[in-house]
């Protein structure tokens, strides 16, 4: 058999029922890895500093497409 790497796109509205229905056919395992203190402080930092300057925050569709525009020049 053939190694293949495949990439999906789920929708954000069925990634839930998609997870779920998987979990309960006994097809997947979630696997909960713990969120260490730095990770949650981070978060919490930048939480605050888009607070203090909303401006200076990316769009999820710039971030996605500047990131896309950086893959493509690799």
């Amino acid at each position: 058999m053939e190694n293949s790497s495949y990439h999906i796109r789920i929708k954000k509205e069925y990634a839930t029922a998609i997870i779920e229905d998987l979990q309960q056919a006994d097809a997947i395992e979630i696997i909960e890895d713990q969120i260490h203190d730095w990770q949650k402080n981070e978060s919490k930092n930048r939480l605050v500093q888009m607070k203090i300057n909303p401006s200076a925050v990316l769009s999820e569709e710039d971030f996605l497409g500047a990131l896309n525009v950086n893959e493509k020049k690799i």
